[in-house]
């Protein structure tokens, strides 16, 4: 049986979905949850991510499984070690696989777990936001966030 619930947030409405055991998406794109009932892992979850946007939290702790290849599910490890308040470069990010940088980048976009595995941690080489599913401003917001909840200095004002 799959479960969600739906938060309020400062990046608008954020859907997390989940069967019994795992976490398999946490996503900005309107999804019909018609139906779908919460179940005590998307409480928990609902209230980790509103642990983050509140400045509480810096590091999710729930099961989450996405469907991916042994490539996808790899990168989508990597991302987790991209510490919060920090970013890294599309480049550094695939030093491990320089020849693979594009299918890197594409496993990065297909991840389905947005915030608590952080893709919008990944920027461009030339330090420009670049590619993020759920819209750039939100990846600016994600960012800025976390900088200033890491103390490392607020960069702009956000309104």
């Amino acid at each position: 049986m799959d479960y969600a619930s739906v938060i309020e947030s400062p990046v608008g409405k954020i859907t997390i979905f989940a069967d019994d055991e795992f976490v398999y998406a946490v996503t900005f794109a309107e999804k019909d949850t018609t139906g779908m009932a919460e179940n005590q892992l998307t409480k928990n979850v609902a209230m980790q991510i509103n642990d983050y946007f509140n400045g509480k939290r810096q590091v999710f702790n729930f099961p989450m499984k996405q469907t991916g290849t042994a490539f996808q599910q790899e990168v989508w490890q990597n991302l987790l070690t991209i510490p919060f308040g920090e970013t890294t470069s599309y480049a550094k990010f695939s030093a491990h696989h320089p020849l693979a940088i594009r299918a890197i980048a594409s496993a990065n976009g297909k991840n389905n777990i947005a915030i608590v595995v952080p893709c919008h941690r990944v920027i461009g080489s030339n330090g420009k936001l670049v590619g993020y599913a759920g819209g750039l401003w939100r990846k600016k917001w994600l960012l800025q966030h976390e900088s200033e909840v890491a103390r490392k200095g607020q960069t702009e004002l956000k309104f």
